[in-house]
């Protein structure tokens, strides 16, 4: 049995950064009638801001419909953003076209959630890893194949692979599959949608190890996309909160899990499954009433007090900005927890969960 080893803190942020993002905004028109005229729209994604610095984990967590994905999909520009500014190594890629992003797609790259949609079943695994190098026009010394097994050989799979088809694999080898397909042209930034929540509890451990070694290795930067906290504990250096398009609170990995100010992020802490049932029964379950809003006609000022105990008259009227109560702490909301004093609550009883034995544990996996 193998474990996810935790990745340690560290202070890379503080270092050059690869990814700046500015009011990153997506609205999707609602269009209706015969001359299909706008009569809305969708605020998937409303005003985001970060950065990501080289070397970096950052971690999109919330839940679903927040803005996860779609934020995703802007960074590598597979969706073009209504507003705002992407910059990648300081330059600004918010509305390139597809012909001037085509050599930026050798930077960027995307792991997708689903490893049985995205991956052609018609196409071996030798043409689809090997895609990249011809797209681009890249030329190499040994030759494609070669190329294309040394990566196979890299995510962990066998060289002699080549020649198969993607239904002759189990769900966390087409994974690999797609991970080594994201790394055929060495990019500097990966996006990784869900990259485990397809797959097998026992499979989860083995590619969160895999990534992270990949990341030591190549020098990578990963963007995840995540619903899983313990995942997200494992693998992530800072981790940004969103809810309903807006990005609540952003925080170091283990002063988010320990200090937690946001009222929602209090909420998603404490409701992630503990084995140990003494502590599970010690803290507090935070239990969300009524639904997530329809981003189509989002609450006004903070979109989160229809759900919050907290709430008071000036959430209903006044959009709280993001600020920084904390070093490295900025959060979101008119009346913070934890936002005082050295004391740190731990409501999600995660703060014994950074040594091996408190990791995920993992199975082999089966040979194709």
């Amino acid at each position: 049995m193998t474990t996810t080893h935790v990745k340690p803190t560290a202070s890379k942020q503080a270092g050059e950064s690869l990814l700046q993002v500015t009011d990153l905004t997506k609205h999707f028109p609602i269009r209706r009638g015969l001359l299909q005229r706008v009569v809305g729209a969708v605020q998937a994604v409303d005003g985001l801001t970060f950065d990501v610095a080289r070397g970096e984990t950052l971690s999109l967590v919330g839940e679903s419909g927040c803005g996860k994905t779609t934020t995703g999909r802007m960074l590598t520009r597979l969706l073009e953003p209504t507003g705002g500014t992407i910059l990648l190594e300081g330059e600004d890629i918010t509305h390139w076209s597809t012909g001037k992003m085509r050599p930026l797609r050798r930077e960027v790259q995307i792991i997708f959630q689903d490893p049985y949609g995205s991956l052609n079943p018609r196409h071996t695994v030798g043409t689809i890893v090997g895609a990249p190098y011809h797209l681009q026009g890249i030329k190499t010394e040994r030759g494609v194949k070669a190329e294309v097994q040394e990566l196979l050989e890299l995510v962990g799979l066998n060289p002699e692979h080549y020649n198969r088809y993607p239904h002759e694999f189990s769900g966390g080898q087409r994974q690999r599959i797609g991970i080594a397909r994201a790394l055929a042209l060495k990019p500097k930034l990966i996006v990784a949608d869900e990259p485990v929540s397809a797959l097998d509890v026992s499979i989860q451990a083995q590619v969160i190890n895999l990534l992270e070694d990949l990341q030591d290795e190549l020098g990578l930067t990963y963007v995840v996309i995540a619903h899983d906290l313990s995942v997200v504990r494992h693998m992530s250096d800072r981790v940004a909160v969103m809810y309903l398009g807006n990005l609540v609170e952003l925080a170091d990995r283990d002063e988010l899990y320990t200090r937690p100010m946001h009222p929602y992020t209090t909420a998603l802490l404490s409701a992630v499954p503990i084995p140990d049932t003494q502590r599970r029964t010690k803290r507090e379950r935070i239990r969300l009433e009524g639904d997530v809003p329809s981003p189509v006609n989002p609450p006004p000022a903070c979109r989160f007090h229809t759900r919050c105990w907290k709430a008071q008259e000036i959430c209903k009227t006044e959009a709280p900005p993001l600020v920084e109560l904390a070093p490295r702490h900025r959060v979101a909301c008119h009346f913070p927890e934890n936002a005082e004093g050295p004391g740190a609550s731990d409501p999600a009883g995660l703060a014994s969960s950074t040594s091996p034995e408190g990791s995920l544990g993992a199975a082999q996996e089966p040979p194709a």
